[in-house]
């Protein structure tokens, strides 16, 4: 007999903390629940905003003008590099020893400038990543300014980017803010 009083005192027991743990789980779910839903979301289409500021569009034209002369630098450093390859291996059999070695060494000294100027221009420290970061700078800038401004006037904890965030599977209309960032640009 006492052997069964104590498997039911244990089973009340039991009985009496899982309520507690629901009731815990119960209360941290709806707290949780409730300062979620007190924050304020909104979303941004970082790509549609550029595109309709012409700044930008013209910072982009002049890298790309930038880029291609740069390139086109690279490009005749790279023909003359294998010019002076392929006349090498067309009179490789009537040079000297001292002629071999002398037309390597201009062959990998064309290669090494090519090698330089690439980098000096598309490096990541390269002349296209100051020309880019000065001109596109000042326009992000003056984006995010924009966006912390809405946020602060309607209260937005986190705007997030659709364009950029691929975790993003369904963002509603009613919270972008896209069109409101580009009117506070004046666009």
């Amino acid at each position: 007999m006492k052997k069964f009083l104590f498997y039911s005192h244990m089973s009340s027991g039991n009985v009496i903390w899982k309520a507690m743990v629901l009731t815990a789980l119960f209360t941290f779910h709806f707290s949780l629940f409730t300062s979620v839903s007190a924050q304020k979301f909104a979303l941004i289409d970082m790509e549609y905003i550029l595109k309709n500021i012409p700044a930008y569009e013209r910072a982009n034209e002049q890298l790309s003008q930038v880029s291609k002369q740069w390139q086109a630098e690279v490009d005749a450093l790279t023909t003359e590099a294998q010019t002076l390859y392929k006349n090498y291996q067309n009179e490789v059999v009537f040079l000297s020893k001292e002629q071999k070695k002398q037309r390597q060494d201009a062959i990998v000294e064309k290669e090494k400038q090519t090698a330089d100027l690439k980098k000096q221009y598309f490096g990541p420290e390269g002349e296209l990543f100051k020309k880019r970061t000065a001109l596109m700078s000042p326009i992000q800038e003056e984006i995010y300014n924009a966006v912390k401004d809405v946020a602060d006037l309607r209260g937005y904890q986190l705007v997030l980017d659709r364009a950029s965030d691929t975790g993003i599977i369904f963002g509603s209309p009613k919270i972008d803010i896209s069109t409101e960032i580009l009117r506070k640009l004046g666009y």
